[in-house]
């Protein structure tokens, strides 16, 4: 059984899909990331960074694990699944992934910051990461363009790049001119792991969710 922790949010997401992808048996732990439960004793225990996504294997003597693409790679080892064995197609599953870790994922969230919650407008803030996202969610669409998925078939690497890619409006940008990118998160979108994965722990208000992230910003300007 694995005890996944985690919250309604791209990084959450990637580790609730895998575990819906890969059939395995597991239980939520709803971590409340806007009253700030991610920082208790009790969970930085499993994650000392106190973030989520944390998952502890109860079949593998309680092994914590966490960070999002760690886990991703954990579970793909444990299953056999989604992470090829051959030494090449492996490293470009992991270069894709990398390229979620370092790029699509913190330029994103950034752009989310100064686009949705930061308390005042920064223009050139605003400009300097939604300019970045969009130049990562190019090199994604020039890599679909001959390709089905990422790295050979659909992996990983997929499931962490869509729930980031997904959420493309939400940071202010546009895609219509890249139909390989659109095509393939239509694509992945129709799968019924996916569809239940981004379902996991459920489903938080928006008024909530700018409420939280405000209060968020706040915290770092202080």
């Amino acid at each position: 059984m694995i005890e996944l922790y985690t919250a309604s949010t791209p990084n959450g997401w990637k580790a609730s899909i895998a575990l819906e992808e890969m059939a395995l048996d597991y239980k939520t732990i709803a971590v409340n990331i806007m009253t700030g439960d991610q920082k208790t004793p009790e969970f930085t225990a499993i994650n000392p960074n106190g973030r989520i996504p944390a998952i502890v294997d109860t079949e593998n003597d309680n092994f914590a694990v966490f960070e999002s693409g760690a886990i991703m790679m954990y579970l793909a080892e444990k299953t056999g699944k989604f992470l090829p064995s051959d030494i090449k197609q492996r490293s470009q599953v992991i270069q894709w992934l990398m390229f979620q870790m370092g790029g699509v994922g913190p330029m994103m969230g950034q752009a989310n910051v100064f686009f949705r919650y930061f308390p005042e407008k920064i223009p050139a803030a605003i400009e300097r990461y939604q300019t970045e996202s969009k130049r990562l969610l190019t090199v994604l669409d020039n890599q679909l363009k001959d390709n089905e998925y990422l790295a050979g078939d659909y992996s990983i690497a997929d499931m962490a790049n869509w729930c980031w890619a997904k959420t493309y409006a939400w940071s202010g940008i546009e895609i219509n001119d890249l139909p390989s990118l659109q095509r393939w998160l239509d694509q992945i979108n129709e799968r019924p792991a996916v569809q239940k994965g981004v379902l996991v722990p459920g489903k938080i208000d928006a008024e909530t969710l700018v409420k939280g992230a405000q209060n968020i910003v706040t915290g770092i300007k202080k």
